[in-house]
């Protein structure tokens, strides 16, 4: 049986400007397992989805492509929700602009 989910590792680690090598660093792991996920020969175990999530920046749906309703975000929409997250001085300005409530 070949896993899917490597092709889907393999494009946003890609996407990252990322190697094998420095993806297995990031989330404390060897190449070879990381070159394995890729390869579809097998797949990372539940425990460590979430490494591989945050050091890709990508979510868990989109890395096993789940969709889980018909109203997904588009890629400029979640990195728009994205930025907004990790720029917290910005927040409040974004807020005004958009003319949302501080709650």
């Amino acid at each position: 049986m070949r896993y899917e989910i490597g092709n889907r590792i393999r494009k946003y680690r890609e996407s990252r400007g990322l190697n094998q090598k420095e993806l297995a660093q990031l989330i404390g792991v060897s190449n070879s397992r990381v070159s394995n996920w890729e390869q579809g020969i097998n797949r990372p175990d539940a425990d460590i989805l979430a490494d591989i999530c945050r050091a890709l920046n990508v979510s868990p749906s989109e890395l096993l492509d789940v969709r889980l309703s018909t109203d997904d975000l588009s890629t400029q929409e979640r990195k728009v929700i994205q930025a907004y997250r990790e720029k917290s001085d910005l927040q409040q300005a974004v807020n005004i602009l958009l003319g949302i409530d501080d709650e």
